[in-house]
């Protein structure tokens, strides 16, 4: 259990879904930090899922996060839907 008033540090793993790419970057909640780590191209879905669960046993992230795309007037995007599937 942390220390009263101290934050627990957390890794988070994002995810910013596409059809063809998924972009994924990690970041730190102590140093409030983040950075991009991979761009994920491969030809199947298949693939896609094995690369990424190779990302998560390496990098063992405490939080995941799903980016949901938008139009700039905040309504969704017709990505939105398979974003919402895939996280």
């Amino acid at each position: 259990m942390p220390e009263e008033g101290k934050r627990q540090e957390l890794t988070v793993m994002a995810f910013d879904y596409g059809t063809r790419r998924i972009g994924v970057a990690i970041g730190n909640t102590l140093s409030k930090s983040g950075q991009a780590l991979k761009i994920i191209e491969e030809s199947s879905e298949d693939r896609r899922f094995r690369a990424i669960e190779l990302l998560l046993k390496e990098w063992q992230p405490n939080q995941l996060v799903v980016g949901l795309p938008c139009h700039p007037d905040g309504t969704e995007h017709e990505m939105s839907a398979k974003a919402r599937r895939f996280g």
